[in-house]
């Protein structure tokens, strides 16, 4: 403003100038034509002294009518500050001492208004307080700055500075923040000068959206996917503008086979704190790497023009990237490779051999130097990195040409999160293919089973207590009765056991076997039961549930006396979880929904975290030799889940820190349902049949086949015996005449559910009575027909005559 103030006194100056010496001219003039006149030189002397004392008294006459004028000053002329301040964008007022508004431009009216001045403003307390304290910087230092002022529903940096003559003025600025959207930004630099230099080092780039569709393509990438750089790719699927061969290299579509291979490398850009935009609904950018273009020798000691900016790119991607000469020795390595080879924090080594296992140097050292010195290719080896040598990693290798001395590009992501991916797959793979297998193998082992007890009843039936054998015929049914057990355990494990789900309460199936506990542990192990109010009920077998929690509290039981004197505490209790507490706890594997939760918390010093991982897998045991057959927590870990639960296993920690025991968590969903809550009633099965009847027996097992009919027959039942499915269909046919089939599962040529499809054409309402070692809903699932009965193996000689005798006195419809 005092620029401004000074233009009007120099224009006044160089005015008055001019008539000063057009004055003197006329003076001059007329003095000379005097003196011409006259002829005298004193009239001229005298003319000029006279003109000279009536300017003098003029001049001094205008000085003194002048002076109240410049005291008394006028007002400035604002409007040529107005023109000076007017900026697009920009608000700007200024102010005296006073506060007062003396000038503001039309941004600032448009948004404030000319009611009130800076600081006191018509905003909140804060944004006030905010103004106040930068006007008080301003008038002390001469300039503030406030960095966000939040009014008017945007975001402004405010700037004070102090003007005028006397610094009596404020000149405030209010500049607008705008916030970028940064992948707008990246879709534009891909497709602008970014993408040209991705291009010229041999990358090509696309940003795609999570629904697979193109968003921005570098002109590099649009060339080599459509044939014209200025091709717009944006709403093509991305997918399809890719191939691959039956090796899995990927070629751009439009080149074929013809082109050359691509390393495709995806880039999630979602944000790493887990905030907006989130993983599933982020964009990715698509870099297409190929071997061999021009990057190594870029930071050798012949670097071309544009490397230095190249270098920086390189440094910014999250792929991790580094170079080495054809020696190996380190050229460079960006932030992203240093990260996930475990060297952040200190300086890169020397070799990238130094960064893996000993067992693997000698073979990245050989590939390196190979890829160094030979032609452009690439490849990818599996490597195990000091920091982390328990999972390997893939490091990328390619020998690069065209920029100087042949070097070699190292790449190396960080596959953490593919890594647990591919042990839960391949766990889950184990345990289906275990499980498939242990199903068989109870399958097979049941009918060894059915006939030895069979046998073992059959001859307790010709012996009486007291012979000498009647004993040992004894202890073989024991015997085989606990191998039936295991069995049961393997079938549990599979989830191929015969479950009979009820609605029942928890803590009625915890009091139940409460005593039993009780009796298991001992009198040196505290056994306490704690049980929540108000818990839904659950739908579950009650046996089986049975079986959990004995298998379970015995587990813990022999922790316990494995860690010292056999003293501790099993504390049992049930829990009612709500679906707002599952949503809180974030679980990836438990459903949001309402649970009944059975705790298991014993105090024998926990399981080892190595094990952790390996606790529910078959056939693991950390007890000793002959004391475990590791299908304990395997049979637990099935029944829950076929119960449709999760369960999961942790340590507990003491007041110490140190390990105190283990906690086994049993989440059952509350079942919702108008269904009554089972109450245990004793039901006693008669097996009396007394009306006889005829039966057709198929079973190919001739030792289960002939256990089976000796038992039928000693019932009074008239018996007719078949090998097979199809031996069982003759008979049939060939006019036998039957009131009940009793028939193995699975047989060959013609199984089970086979042949009962067929005979129910010509006798449609023959019962049908199935024997097997396969669960009973798995049966049930796969064979659809009426009045179908099932049995399962090992049975007893009782056994099998009470479900005969069952099944012929139902009533028939």
């Amino acid at each position: 403003m005092s620029r401004a103030a000074d233009i009007a006194p120099r224009r006044l100056g160089g005015t008055a100038r001019n008539g000063a010496a057009l004055i003197a001219a006329a003076l001059a003039f007329s003095a000379l034509l005097i003196w011409i006149i006259t002829g005298e030189a004193s009239v001229m002397v005298a003319y000029v002294g006279a003109l000279v004392v009536l300017g003098t008294l003029a001049w001094l006459l205008t000085r003194t009518r002048s002076t109240p004028v410049a005291t008394n000053g006028t007002l400035p002329d604002w409007s040529v500050t107005v023109a000076a301040i007017e900026q697009p964008d920009v608000a700007v007022a200024i102010t005296d001492r006073a506060s007062r508004l003396t000038c503001a431009n039309s941004e600032f009216v448009g948004n404030f208004g000319t009611a009130n001045a800076p600081p006191a403003m018509p905003l909140d307390d804060g944004a006030v307080e905010l103004l106040t304290r930068t006007a008080r910087a301003a008038w002390r230092d001469g300039a503030a700055v406030l960095d966000l002022l939040e009014a008017q529903g945007k975001s402004w940096t405010v700037r004070a500075s102090r003007a005028g003559r006397g610094d009596d003025y404020l000149v405030w600025r209010f500049e607008p923040l705008l916030r970028s959207d940064p992948l707008a930004e990246i879709g534009t630099r891909i497709a602008g000068p970014f993408g040209r230099v991705l291009s010229q080092a041999g990358i090509e780039a696309a940003l795609v959206g999570p629904d697979g569709i193109v968003r921005s393509a570098s002109e590099g990438f649009a060339a080599r996917a459509a044939g014209d750089p200025a091709a717009t790719l944006a709403g093509q699927d991305f997918a399809a503008l890719l191939r691959s061969d039956e090796r899995d290299r990927i070629f751009f579509a439009r080149e074929g086979r013809k082109g050359t291979p691509q390393t495709l490398v995806h880039v999630p850009l979602a944000d790493p704190d887990g905030k907006d935009p989130a993983p599933d609904k982020a964009p990715s950018l698509m870099l297409l790497l190929e071997a061999g273009v021009g990057i190594g020798g870029a930071w050798g000691a012949e670097a071309q023009t544009g490397t230095p900016q190249l270098q920086a790119l390189l440094e910014q991607l999250p792929l991790g990237l580094a170079m080495t000469d054809r020696d190996g020795h380190f050229l460079f390595a960006n932030p992203a490779f240093m990260r996930a080879a475990g060297i952040e924090g200190r300086d890169l080594v020397p070799y990238p051999s130094d960064l893996v296992v000993k067992e693997d140097k000698a073979a990245l050292v050989d590939a390196v130097r190979r890829y160094g010195q030979g032609s452009a290719s690439s490849t990818d080896m599996a490597v195990r990195l000091k920091h982390n040598p328990d999972d390997p990693v893939s490091l990328g290798i390619a020998g690069v040409r065209g920029l100087g001395e042949p070097s070699v590009l190292l790449s190396l992501a960080d596959t953490t999160e593919e890594t647990r991916l591919k042990r839960q797959i391949a766990q889950a793979t184990k345990m289906q293919a275990v499980g498939q297998l242990a199903g068989g193998v109870a399958h097979d082992f049941n009918n060894v089973l059915t006939a030895i007890i069979g046998y073992c009843d059959l001859m307790l039936l010709r012996h009486t207590p007291g012979d000498s054998d009647y004993d040992d015929i004894q202890q073989i049914k024991a015997n085989s009765n606990r191998a039936a057990s295991l069995t049961r355990q393997l079938l549990a494990f599979s989830r191929q056991q015969t479950l009979r789900p009820q609605v029942l309460q928890l803590p009625d199936v915890v009091a139940e076997v409460s005593q039993l506990l009780k009796r298991l542990m001992g009198e040196k192990i505290e056994f306490k039961v704690h049980h929540d109010r108000n818990l839904g009920p659950v739908r579950a077998d009650p046996q089986q549930l049975e079986q959990v929690i004995v298998n379970l509290a015995v587990n813990a039981r022999d922790a316990i006396h494995a860690r010292g004197d056999g003293t501790g505490r099993l504390t049992m209790a049930t829990r009612r979880i709500a679906s707002s507490d599952i949503r809180r706890m974030g679980s990836e594997i438990l459903p949001v929904g309402d649970y009944t939760v059975l705790i298991v918390e014993d105090t024998g010093g926990g399981i080892p975290g190595e094990h952790l991982a390996k606790i529910f897998d078959p056939f693991f045991t950390t007890k000793e030799m002959g004391k475990g057959t590791g299908l304990g927590l395997s049979t637990v870990y099935g029944i829950v889940k076929q119960s449709g639960g999760f369960i999961f296993a942790d340590n507990v920690a003491a007041d110490n820190g140190s390990i105190r025991g283990a906690r086994f968590t049993i989440y059952l969903p509350v079942h919702h349902s108008t269904e009554p809550v089972a109450v245990k009633v004793e039901k006693e099965i008669s097996s009396n049949w007394s009306g006889g009847g005829r039966i057709l027996l198929v079973e190919d097992e001739d030792m289960v086949r002939a256990v089976a009919e000796r038992a039928l027959t000693r019932q009074g039942y008239i018996v007719t015996t078949a090998s097979d499915g199809e031996e069982g269909l003759e008979k049939v046919r060939g006019g036998g005449e039957f009131d009940l089939v009793v028939s193995d599962v699975v047989m060959p040529t013609m199984d089970g559910p086979a042949m009962a499809r067929e005979l129910r054409r010509i006798a449609p309402h023959l019962p049908v009575l199935f024997m097997s070692g396969y669960a009973e809903e798995q049966l049930r699932n796969e064979i659809d027909l009426e009045d179908m009965h099932f049995i399962p193996k090992p049975f007893s000689v009782q056994q099998i005559a009470n479900k005969v005798a069952e099944v012929l006195s139902a009533p028939r419809g």
